[in-house]
């Protein structure tokens, strides 16, 4: 049989690294005609979002440059939709080169190290998510979704997804600001659980579900008791 793109030769098999032909899978599914529908609404709720946020943004920049951050935007490497990799954007939350410091760690001692690498300000607005404010940027890029599975690390997925044989298949989408597992995320539920919770969003995307974790994700942030962690 000719090998076709989605046919690889035994050549190219044996050099891809495990993000790209897991991308490679990814790619055999076709998108749904929902999907594009989706595309647009990402791109009208970030145009919006942009405007409406924007003197909240600027006040978010002004506290971070003026706690002493090098640099207002922490901007890392993420594994995107088909395996594509794109630049994340938010507002720096960490101390200087923390990330040299905690970037090989991941799962609970990521979460406890981050959590002592976090400034003043960045407890704040971690803790009010107002440091997720410019992925609206990467939504109107098309880089990113309103809802979807969270971006990983390349470096994360590719330990991830030699654990979890089905990780790829988050490729499918692309990655979202909120999702299922960050609506239903506790500190106990493990890397599977997290992932199933995508997977289902996955399979049942449609605007009503779009539309339903848009708003339940706003009314959270909206609505709880702000009080940064201690």
């Amino acid at each position: 049989m000719i090998p076709t793109a989605a046919t690889p030769t035994m050549s190219q098999t044996a050099h891809e690294t495990l993000v790209e032909r897991y991308a490679r899978m990814a790619h055999t599914f076709q998108p749904r005609p929902v999907d594009r529908v989706l595309r647009v609404l990402d791109r009208i709720l970030a145009a919006l979002g942009l405007v409406v946020t924007a003197p909240l943004m600027a006040l978010c920049a002004l506290a971070v440059r003026l706690s002493g951050s090098r640099g207002v935007l922490y901007r890392g490497a993420r594994v995107g939709q088909g395996g594509s990799i794109f630049t994340m954007v938010k507002f720096r939350t960490l101390r200087p080169r923390a990330e040299e410091r905690i970037g090989l760690y991941y799962g609970e001692e990521l979460t406890r190290l981050t959590a002592s690498e976090q400034t003043r300000v960045g407890r704040v607005l971690r803790a009010s998510k107002l440091d997720e404010l410019p992925q609206l940027w990467n939504v109107l890029r098309g880089e990113m979704s309103i809802v979807g599975p969270r971006p990983i690390r390349p470096l994360f997925f590719e330990a991830l997804a030699q654990d979890i044989p089905a990780y790829w298949q988050r490729l499918v989408v692309p990655p979202g600001i909120t999702g299922f597992a960050q609506l239903r995320l506790t500190r106990e539920m493990t890397w599977a659980e997290k992932l199933a919770h995508d997977f289902e969003y996955i399979a049942d995307r449609s605007l009503r579900l779009y539309f339903e974790i848009v708003v339940e994700t706003a009314w959270l942030v909206l609505s709880r008791p702000f009080r940064p962690p201690d």
